[in-house]
């Protein structure tokens, strides 16, 4: 039994949420989002309250059951409270800066490097050495996070690069004569 597929997931008052098949469409505040069940679950709307159980006793079904649980609590989620990933660059000369909607960053290479952001992602540097990616779709905010990162990682003997806020990097002894 799958103890997150279990859980009903709550439907605040401002959201709408529309179930037509398989096909799951949630408005909110932040914005509209969807999603397409699976064949191997059965959703129902009782009142504000989503239920997901699955159809059979496979295995294929018990593991889609919470998965698709938790990917329906992230629509809504992310159209009410929506998500957000905070970067910070370190190192000598690392900045970032937008130039509109994109993002303009120094990282110790001979040119500078632009980021555009997918759709419905927003980016902001409130400091020259922070980087606050937010939206309503929880994996749009993730992969472009993972994107910026992936730029200059952070490296283990001086720590320089573009990490997440709170991320521990492990720092390697350097050279011994």
């Amino acid at each position: 039994m799958s103890r997150i597929g279990k859980k009903p997931v709550e439907i605040p008052a401002g959201v709408t949420t529309e179930l037509g098949g398989k096909s799951f469409k949630v408005k909110g505040p932040k914005g509209e989002l969807g999603m397409t069940f699976v064949n191997e679950v059965e959703v129902t709307i009782d009142g504000n309250v989503l239920t997901v159980s699955p159809k059979d006793d496979s295995q294929r079904s018990r593991a889609m059951w919470g998965l698709q649980r938790s990917l329906a609590a992230n629509l809504i989620e992310g159209v009410t409270n929506g998500y957000s990933k905070e970067l910070e660059l370190r190192g000598v000369g690392y900045r970032a800066q937008m130039k509109g909607s994109n993002i303009v960053m120094q990282l110790g290479f001979s040119h500078e490097v632009n980021y555009t952001p997918r759709a419905g992602v927003t980016l902001a540097t409130p400091k020259p050495t922070q980087i606050i990616v937010s939206g309503a779709d929880k994996q749009a905010v993730g992969q472009t996070a993972a994107e910026i990162r992936s730029f200059r990682k952070p490296e283990p003997y001086k720590g320089k690069g573009v990490r997440y806020v709170g991320e521990f990097v492990r720092s390697k002894e350097g050279k011994k004569k």
